[in-house]
């Protein structure tokens, strides 16, 4: 009973910000504001307000979700340690046995040779002298720059 007339309650301050907000001649604003508005009276309508809470203050449910939050806290242990163990999975296909170590497998196969750690770093560049304070964008460009771009 208390849920329904709060639901109503917060229904009309809504519905009256949005008669201001139209009134404003912002009826846009008005329209979306109306509509959520109305949500928390069709929810009453519906009986969802209801069943929610019947449900809230349901010791068993409570012990359902508990459960649910137990189960699902399992399941990520066992991922968790199944992944750093190294478990195989049954039905689970190998890895590959590719040369090159976990920072190679970390890069996209098409990345270039500088990505990839081959050590070699291009010639510096001569640099440009440093720009007149007006120019807001010079210290983009040498970002770019150093990055060859």
């Amino acid at each position: 009973m208390i849920a329904e007339t709060i639901c109503s309650a917060v229904s009309a301050v809504g519905l009256g910000l949005a008669a201001v907000t139209a009134y404003r001649r912002r009826f846009l604003a008005a329209t979306r504001i109306a509509a959520y508005s109305l949500v928390p009276v069709a929810l009453v309508l519906t009986g969802v307000v209801g069943w929610v809470s019947g449900m809230v203050f349901k010791p068993s449910v409570w012990a359902g979700f508990g459960l649910l939050g137990l189960a699902w806290l399992l399941f990520v242990i066992t991922r968790t340690v199944e992944r750093r163990r190294g478990a195989k999975v049954p039905g689970a296909k190998p890895a590959k046995a590719a040369g090159g170590g976990p920072a190679r497998d970390a890069v996209a196969p098409t990345a270039s040779a500088p990505s990839l750690g081959a050590g070699s770093r291009p010639a510096p560049t001569a640099r440009r002298a440093p720009a007149a304070p007006a120019d807001d964008f010079s210290d983009i460009e040498a970002i770019l720059k150093k990055h060859g771009i």
